[in-house]
């Protein structure tokens, strides 16, 4: 357990020291090619360390009893979860002009409207649907990590993305929220259509991920836990 504690800090630590304090000082002295292997390699070396570290840890005792009732939630919330990440896959506004051409600001729309950062608020669902239905005090660690990497990394992407996009990412900031639905409760955003893209793709990778848990872990998950 204590090793899953190092690892998880080594692995979210480096994570925010290289994305941001160090990351200046590398790419003056290594490039930006270089500084993008230093990256890669570092994340990687953390991340095999912390997965060597979760499967070496013995299991202990679950910190809360599971049920249907929690594993009603953690379903549900998982779907939630793949909606948002696939439909954090296409028509990103936030993404810069290939062309480095400025663009105006547009409405708030489908997933982004219920938060600027689908992707990162997946993760962060993700993990707290594994600590809710696993307990397990090493699985609580890692999936912490997660959690933490996932949106304290989304708060200081606001914080980069308006110094380098200083005449979108404010604006782009006014009109979502951080927090989901926050926008759409302040009447900043209209969650409108969310696309056969967010609400198709997240159904077919909700069933095919909870399935996949029957082969990989050997027990089911989500609505497989009630037929298989």
């Amino acid at each position: 357990m204590g090793e899953v504690l190092i690892a998880a800090a080594a692995f979210v630590g480096t994570h925010f020291l290289l994305s941001h304090q160090l990351r200046a000082p590398l790419v003056a002295r290594v490039g930006e090619r270089g500084f993008a292997g230093i990256y890669s390699l570092v994340a990687f070396a953390t991340l095999i360390w912390l997965a060597r570290a979760y499967r070496a840890a013995p299991a202990g005792d679950p910190l809360w009893p599971v049920g249907d009732g929690l594993w009603a939630i953690a379903t549900i919330v998982m779907l939630v979860a793949s909606v948002l990440f696939m439909g954090s896959l296409v028509r990103n506004p936030a993404l810069p002009d290939p062309g480095g051409k400025a663009k105006p600001v547009p409405e708030a729309r489908g997933v982004y409207a219920i938060t600027r950062h689908p992707m990162m608020w997946a993760f962060a669902l993700w993990g707290g649907v594994h600590i809710l239905v696993y307990p397990d005090p090493s699985n609580v660690a890692l999936a912490s990590a997660i959690i933490i990497l996932a949106l304290a990394g989304a708060h200081m992407q606001d914080r980069k993305k308006a110094r380098l996009q200083p005449d979108f990412w404010p604006e782009w900031e006014r009109r979502t929220s951080y927090l989901p639905f926050a926008a759409i409760v302040g009447g900043r955003a209209r969650i409108g259509t969310l696309g056969g893209h967010a609400l198709g793709g997240g159904v077919v990778l909700w069933l095919a991920a909870t399935w996949a848990h029957v082969p990989l872990a050997g027990w089911a998950a989500g609505m497989w836990r009630w037929i298989v």
